[in-house]
């Protein structure tokens, strides 16, 4: 209790450069006599020593960011460096870390006040320092870097030496356990925080009910994306965790004053969000106390309100508006240098750069015996009787396995939506798992994309539904003209059950966020933490060659393209070509877990092929043949895509009736054929010996794919016998206003252009590709590119 009450004698009196302010003072004091009255805290003492401590530990944690960037070790004795203890190249995002560590220490704080662990998402995952500086001296750190980072002075100053150290293993992969960003390896990390803009759009929808969020933003990415400011028509006390978003408002950018500051500052933005919906509240930046009062007060305030039996929509949502200065705290600070080398020069260098960095250093100097007092005070879970930070709910996401009814499969040699099908086994699947929270981010038009009857069970959420319309104030389906946005609700709710709908072309909008998903899920995997949420499928429809009817802005299937160049295991692409194939592949997608799956599926009616099992062996395999004896085929066509088949079909059938045996092969999931990349993606592609069964080397083959043939081809190119033996069809840029058909012809994949390319793979001479390819009942759009390749 000594160390306690030396610390509560002088908690006004702040440390080094942190000094607190009257009016936080005044806002301190209040709460804590609340916080004891509510008999949340024993006694207005106990309060104060935390208050105390934080102050100290931010001031160490601020001056172990400084070394990161600058130093090779640090010295806790607080004796100056000399030039031979500085890095040869410093690096590191400072000015942006160093006002983090206020506000992480004031979340720490928070949590220490109440007794209650909060979970935090940063959406600056630059200033990753901030975090593992914090952790390194409160000992929360992750397993990886366990027995490495402590707050030793040994341990210390191998956490600042490993920091943009470059390190590499023998297998390619970073050899410390410390990144540039956020990562698997920072304790309590839910997102890397690399894609500005996105944690402002997720936080809302990532607690659930009984959980708090803190989520620190920053005014740089207030401008870049849109959409955060949507918050307060999507949260709801009925299954909506608390939601506190902390914004630190420093006021510059890489190179200039952010847009906030010029119009106006804190004054400005805080009349900007009251009329999007917020309460803000302006806080000192600097100041540990001032955001940790801020926290508990929003939590409080949302508390309230849930209580509340007439709650209306919707409710004004606090936001914290911490307000400070690049850099606070050190040399250089709320200059354009400080984001990223505060300093003039190099202090291994440059002596009175050197001179700077030291005095910087002395004046958040705490020594060792204050600071253990400090750490100890700050670490009360055991009496709270608490979780670390870094296990916080939304760290250790696994919901219960989602009951997967098997669906209504469909008759074969029967057309009909592969959409409707999902339609009607998706409202099944919510309906079997009511535990779960759903979530369905639909930029627009999930009618008309064939999903009416989810829609009508699930809604769109909104503040005042609309008489007559499918929309609910706890609707699940979140509806806004902003792919960024509607895709961030269901990416967010990892404790749920998610879906995505997007028409194809517009999906690439999403693709930033899906990506930061999935490479921060896919390093979580490498180190042998495997995510535990449910995999989010993002079903891409109105696609390239169904969406005929508009121009070629909406005929686009880069999403899948791009998708393939990730890690097959974690960022799965699928093709299905008829109903059965959809409902097999997307009841996969959900019996996952960790993983992002972009589903290709027509919304019009096309024929049902495969029947149950040989739709869930598709599936299972990746690849099945449909059509034609591989042992006897003297051809392939390995087909992706519902429109690409029936061309095969047809193309097969008349090769057949002039003497030419083929096969038909449909792959529905290219990256389970591809050249593995590492040992993870080798335990989720096909082996060899599985492969040549499906694709016997010694046949020629033509590929008719959904998206263009050069990316698929590299992905197969197991199956690739080079350009004598192999030809690729799909889309070549070309659309337009045409139909079907039409967009078949454009990009010259027809049946006809399949037997063309049949006919150079083959050697066939060119009186028989005539004669196949002038067969009976062709159209007029066909007879046009035959005679095109006749005459060529």
């Amino acid at each position: 209790m000594s160390s306690q009450a030396n610390l509560a004698t002088d908690w006004r009196a702040g440390y080094g450069p942190i000094a607190h302010r009257s009016e936080t003072i005044e806002r301190m004091q209040a709460l804590v006599q609340r916080l004891v009255a509510q008999r949340r805290i024993a006694d207005e003492a106990s309060a104060h020593a935390l208050l105390a401590a934080a102050d100290r530990v931010a001031c160490t944690a601020m001056s172990v960011v400084a070394h990161m960037t600058y130093a090779r070790r640090i010295d806790r004795s607080g004796c100056p460096l000399g030039s031979d203890d500085f890095k040869q190249t410093p690096e590191g995002h400072t000015g942006g870390s160093l006002n983090m560590v206020p506000a992480f220490v004031g979340y720490l704080l928070a949590n220490a006040l109440t007794g209650t662990t909060r979970g935090w998402l940063m959406g600056q995952g630059h200033c990753v320092a901030a975090i593992e500086a914090v952790n390194a001296l409160t000992g929360d750190v992750s397993a990886a870097q366990r027995g490495r980072y402590d707050r030793s002075e040994a341990g210390l100053s191998r956490l600042i030496g490993d920091f943009y150290s470059y390190a590499i293993d023998k297998q390619g992969r970073p050899a410390v356990p410390l990144g540039s960003h956020a990562g698997p390896n920072t304790a309590g990390a839910i997102s890397e925080g690399g894609y500005l803009g996105f944690a402002g759009l997720q936080y809302v929808h990532t607690p659930l009910p009984g959980e708090s969020l803190v989520a620190f933003l920053s005014d740089g990415a207030f401008e870049e994306q849109r959409g955060s400011d949507w918050a307060p028509r999507w949260w709801r006390a009925e299954d909506c965790g608390f939601a506190i978003p902390v914004m630190i408002l420093n006021g510059r950018r890489i190179e200039q004053r952010t847009q906030i500051v010029q119009e106006g500052g804190a004054t400005w933005l805080a009349e900007d969000l009251r009329h999007n919906g917020f309460d803000p509240v302006i806080v000192d930046g600097r100041d540990p106390m001032a955001i940790a009062w801020a926290i508990v007060e929003a939590e409080d305030t949302l508390s309230a309100f849930a209580a509340r039996s007439d709650r209306r929509y919707p409710v004004k949502l606090p936001y914290v508006i911490a307000e400070t200065e690049k850099g606070f705290g050190f040399p250089g600070a709320a200059t354009n240098a400080a984001h990223n080398l505060p300093l003039n020069g190099n202090p291994r260098e440059d002596a009175q750069a050197r001179e700077a960095f030291n005095a910087g250093a002395a004046a958040l100097f705490v020594p060792e015996s204050e600071l253990e007092n400090a750490l100890t005070v700050l670490a009360n879970h055991g009496q709270s009787q608490r979780s670390r930070e870094s296990e916080h709910p939304m760290a250790l996401r696994h919901p219960a396995s989602p009951h997967l009814p098997m669906p209504a499969w469909a008759p074969t040699e029967v057309s009909g939506s592969a959409m409707s099908a999902l339609d009607r086994w998706f409202v099944e699947l919510v309906q079997a798992n009511p535990q779960l929270r759903i979530r369905i981010g639909n930029p627009d038009e999930l009618a008309s994309n064939k999903m009416g009857t989810t829609l009508a069970l699930l809604k769109h959420r909104v503040n005042v539904p609309e008489p007559g319309a499918p929309e609910s104030t706890d609707g699940s389906v979140v509806t806004a003209l902003n792919e960024e946005a509607v895709a961030a609700a269901a990416l967010a709710n990892k404790g749920g059950l998610n879906l995505i709908v997007s028409y194809e072309a517009f999906a690439v909008k999403m693709l930033g966020l899906m990506r930061q998903e999935i490479i921060f899920a896919r390093r979580q995997k490498e180190l042998g933490q495997p995510p535990g949420w449910i995999s989010v499928p993002l079903i891409v429809t109105s696609h390239t060659w169904e969406n005929s009817k508009n121009e070629q802005s909406h005929q686009d299937p880069t999403i899948g393209e791009a998708l393939l160049g990730e890690m097959s295991d974690t960022a799965r692409v699928l093709f299905p070509v008829d109903a059965n194939t959809a409902s097999a592949a997307l009841r996969a997608v959900y019996a996952s877990r960790g993983q992002v799956a972009c589903v290709v599926v027509s919304k019009r009616d096309t024929p049902n092929h495969f029947n149950a099992a040989a739709a869930q062996s598709l599936v299972e395999h990746g690849a099945a043949h449909v059509a034609g004896d591989p042992a006897t085929a003297q051809l392939q066509f390995v087909v992706i895509g519902a429109y690409q088949l029936e061309e095969a079909f047809k193309a097969h059938a008349r090769l057949e009736r002039h003497g030419l045996a083929s096969c038909v092969t449909v792959v529905i999931e290219p990256g389970r054929l591809r050249i593995p990349r590492d040992d993870l993606e080798a335990t989720f592609v096909l082996g060899d010996e599985a492969l040549q069964a499906l694709f016997p080397p010694h046949l020629p083959r033509v590929l008719m794919s959904h998206t263009r043939p050069e990316p698929m081809l590299g992905v197969l190119r197991r199956i690739d016998s080079g350009p004598s033996k192999t030809r690729a069809l799909g889309y070549i840029n070309r659309g337009g206003t045409l139909d079907v058909a039409g967009m078949l012809i454009a990009n010259r994949c027809t049946w006809v252009d399949a037997i063309y390319a049949a006919a150079q793979v083959t050697g066939r001479n060119s009186s028989q590709v005539a004669a196949a390819a002038t067969d009976e009942r062709i159209s007029s759009g066909s007879d046009a590119v035959r005679g095109d390749r006749a005459g060529s």
